[in-house]
Formats: C-alpha cells, structure tokens, sequence
C-alpha cells in the first residue's frame, strides 16, 4: 500500500530491515504468545541483534547513533505487521531516552549496550492510583538510608516488568525539599529487589506485554541507583515523554496500516451477487477515509520525530501526533472489522483482538482529555483548565 510518507537512503533500508524481520512472526505469532501468557522472545532477540532496539541510541553505547525518526520507523513496521509491541515503546525509547540524557557515563556504560542490542529490559514506573495523569501528585517516597535510599510507596499499571530486571521509577525523594515539599528523582530498581512484589492486572487486552501493579515495602537502594542529580526527576522525566508519545503514535500509525490493508485486500477478493465488496463506494468510501486519516496521522508523527531529533520543543507536535495517531488507527481498526463482516470477529483475521490494546492508545501513555488540555492552554493560549 503506497502512503504519504517516502523513505529515502537509511530510512528506507531500515524499514526493510524491520519489515523483514516482522514478516518471519506476524500477528499469528504476537496472538499465540499473548493468550499462552508467553513473550516474544524470538523476536525480540532478532530485533535486538539486528540493532534495530537501540537505533537511537548513542552510538558510543552501542546503539546506532540515529534519531528517534529511525525509531518511529522499526516501531510502525512490527506494529504494521500486526504485532504492536508496548515493551519497545517502554525499555529502549522511554528508559533509553532518559538514561542518554540524564545518566552518568557509568550507568549508560553498564545499561544502554543492553538496552540496544536486546539483551537486557528496563519498566518505567510513573503512574500510581492516586496520581493519575498528574506527575507532580506521585507520593511513593526515597528517604535516605545510609548510602541510599529507601523506596515506599507504589505503582499502578506498570507494563512488562515480569520481563525487565530493573525499572526506572519516580519517586518523591525526601533528600531534596522545594517550597516545604519534597522533590522528584529517578531510580533504577531491581525487579527481584527484596520488597518488591507485582500483582498481575487482569485486563481485556491480547498482548503478550503484561499490567501490574507494584508494591515498593521499604526498598533498599544504593547511591549508584540514582539516576543524575538528585530532586531533577520531573525534568529528567520530560526527556522519555515525548518519546514515548511519539513512539506510541507510531505504534497506533502501524495498528492503522495493518487494519486498512487486511480490509483493501479482503474487500478486493470478496464477492456479493459477482463483484467484488469494493465496488460499492459504502465499503470503499470508509476504506479511503481511514486512509487518508492515518496517512495524516503519519506525517504528524514523521514531523513530531524530527523535532525532537533537532533538539526543538517537540511537546506541541508530540501530543497532536499521539492522539491522531490513536483516533486515525482505532477508526480504521474498526472499519476493517466491518469490512469482514462477520469474519472480523474470527480470530483467524487477526483483528478483534488488536481491539482494545489499540483502544488502550487513546488513554495512554497520555489521555485524549490531557492532550487537548495541552493543546487549548499551551498552543491556544486559553486559560489553564486543570
């Protein structure tokens, strides 16, 4: 399916990379490991060695030196085949991101080269029950302990971390105090830290990347769990959150051309009375649409990488980008289903089940209430609603 967006040169060698690799799992496979409880750990061991995880990554810590653009490009495709992976989104572009920008040279030398080639995983854990889309509200705590600090508190749907041995975690850390409260910082924690449990979180979703809860019962942590300077952690957390909208556009964007290809492609084989589906301007008219819609919604995406790459204020395009990303894949989603007709439904198409983790994009990792709060207050200029 030609779209909007022409690759040229690395891109384009990247995208074939990735595409490549994709074909060889597809959705059947991304589906089999979801509803086993199993990982994907095949795959991910291929991306990984193909340098494709840590592409943005520095290059002197054994990514590839590129930009997030290369990584919006290797998110799109696995999610273009079906396989719309939360778990890229998390380790190598929220943690890497963060580590790049704010860790000593020792933490980047100990965590990116795994973080790139695969071979190690990192949670992010912000939200908490409690906070909801408010950062400034998170109260688990580090107090001072000795040389470190003790972590109490806890974190809400936390994706992955049955798979990661550490999460970077945000924390409200006592050391540091502003205006009589304490600040943030950020930490690298052990997942079998003792203290640290997980509570799986039953949820509709078909993915093999897990929810959990997690409990933080007075958590030992060293001196060197900290990453960059101490009651920094808000700021340091703004360096993953572009990013990570950015990068869960692309995955919506993927979601998207996977959804109108199944459908153009059913629509054209099947026939009523002897022609086929497509003919009929009520199948091809909504087809066409969530086309266009997703296609608009990778330019934004393409725009909001490039940005960020260039060091520019990315957070205006990085928001638009994320919530028409999950409105342009979540309408071509459904429509693909409606395409089939009853066939949408069966699991042999590989498109109910990307339902609700398609959904899941248009609450996280910001909601669409949020980003248009952003948008009416920062680019519109209308008093503040929140």
């Amino acid at each position: 399916m030609s779209g909007l967006i022409a690759d040229t040169g690395e891109h384009r060698l990247i995208r074939q990379s990735a595409a490549t690799i994709a074909a060889r799992y597809g959705h059947a496979y991304y589906a089999e490991r979801a509803r086993a409880g199993g990982n994907i750990a095949e795959l991910w061991d291929e991306l990984g060695q193909a340098g494709l995880l840590g592409v943005h990554l520095p290059a002197e810590y054994g990514g590839g030196g590129a930009g997030l653009s290369e990584l919006v490009i290797v998110t799109e495709e696995l999610a273009a085949h079906g396989m719309p992976l939360l778990i890229a989104v998390i380790s190598p572009a929220i943690c890497g991101s963060i580590l790049a920008a704010h860790a000593s040279p020792d933490m980047k030398a100990s965590w990116l080269p795994g973080l790139a080639d695969g071979t190690r995983k990192m949670a992010f854990a912000l939200t908490e029950p409690d906070a909801g889309s408010n950062s400034h509200n998170v109260s688990t705590t580090a107090r001072p302990a000795g040389a470190g600090w003790v972590i109490a508190g806890g974190k809400y749907y936390i994706s992955a971390v049955d798979e990661c041995e550490a999460l970077l975690l945000v924390a409200r850390d006592d050391s540091v105090t502003s205006g009589g409260r304490s600040r943030l910082s950020l930490f690298i924690v052990p997942a079998d830290a003792p203290g640290l449990t997980l509570q799986p979180i039953p949820t509709a979703l078909v993915s093999p990347d897990r929810q959990f809860t997690v409990f933080l019962d007075d958590v030992r942590v060293g001196q060197d769990a900290l990453i960059g300077t101490a009651g920094e952690g808000l700021r340091q957390v703004f360096a993953g959150l572009n990013p990570e909208r950015i990068l869960a556009a692309a995955l919506c964007n993927g979601v998207g051309r996977y959804a109108i290809t199944k459908a153009a492609d059913y629509a054209r084989q099947r026939k009523v009375w002897s022609e086929p589906i497509g003919a009929h301007q009520g199948i091809a008219h909504p087809l066409a649409q969530a086309h266009v819609n997703v296609e608009l919604a990778r330019l934004a995406t393409a725009r909001a990488a490039e940005l960020f790459d260039c060091g520019q204020d990315a957070a205006e395009a990085a928001n638009i980008a994320k919530l028409a990303a999950a409105d342009a894949a979540l309408a071509a989603l459904d429509q693909s289903i409606q395409t089939h007709g009853g066939n949408g439904l069966a699991i042999e198409y590989g498109l109910a089940d990307l339902w609700f983790v398609t959904r899941l994009m248009r609450t996280a990792p910001v909601s669409r209430e949020m980003v248009l709060n952003f948008v009416a207050s920062h680019s519109l200029g209308l008093p503040p609603s929140y």
